[in-house]
């Protein structure tokens, strides 16, 4: 007899991933751009990028002339704070702070912890994108990526 097996887990009561997947699989993605960041290479940087093949655009630049970090901290903050509180706690997921069968203490501790720098704090994390794919993990998601 053939079973049909879900492909997601058997969540504890009580834990529901309180975001919209696409949000964090879009956190992911630009995360992940800001973390290949690199030192500045072309200290003479001309004003057009390809004329400078292009050197600049994994340049580590000041925090106000970063603009794959500005626009994930706008993105950020334009989550509602449950939204915000939710993508701190998938990230403690992924890097093991909690496990899945903590979640309300993990929201609970999120909530206390950053109700307020909630974009600083995550751009904080290093390894931002792979904990936030970690934590969709547990709860059987993921960005499609293949």
């Amino acid at each position: 007899m053939n079973q049909i097996v879900s492909p997601e887990p058997d969540l504890p009561p009580g834990v529901e991933l309180g975001i919209n997947v696409d949000k964090v699989c879009r956190i992911i993605a630009k995360a992940r751009q800001f973390d290949a960041k690199e030192g500045i290479s072309d200290p003479d940087s001309g004003s057009n990028a390809t004329d400078d093949g292009m050197a600049d655009v994994l340049e580590d630049l000041p925090v106000g002339e970063d603009a794959t970090r500005l626009e994930l901290v706008e993105f950020i903050r334009a989550l509602d704070e449950d939204e915000q509180v939710n993508l701190i706690a998938l990230a403690w997921i992924g890097r093991g702070t909690y496990e899945l069968s903590e979640w309300p203490d993990a929201l609970r501790e999120a909530r206390s912890e950053h109700g307020r720098r909630v974009a600083e704090y995550l751009l904080g994390l290093p390894l931002l994108g792979d904990y936030l794919e970690e934590g969709l993990a547990a709860f059987g998601e993921n960005c499609g990526e293949s």
